[in-house]
């Protein structure tokens, strides 16, 4: 697959199980993440993405985000599966 928006995630995000999620900010200092893909970025700010999906059931400083844009394009390419 031939897509400017892959870059070696297969190493971390193949096969994983995606939550989806409502982006909650960690702290004052780790009030944002980006979707692993595509960089649109996820916060609690008017404009952002509020929700996505997510490698862990609750944001954490370890999860991947993916917007819901890029969930859709590559879900059947990663082999995703999703929690509930």
């Amino acid at each position: 697959m031939n897509d400017w928006r892959l870059m070696g995630q297969e190493e971390y995000l193949s096969g994983k199980t995606l939550y989806r999620i409502k982006f909650i900010k960690l702290s004052d200092e780790w009030d944002h993440e980006h979707c692993a893909f595509c960089w649109a970025k996820f916060s609690e700010r008017e404009g952002d993405l509020h929700e996505g999906y997510c490698t862990e059931p609750e944001n954490s400083k370890k999860a991947f985000w993916i917007c819901p844009e890029c969930c859709e394009d590559f879900k059947e390419a990663f082999k995703w599966k999703f929690g509930s």
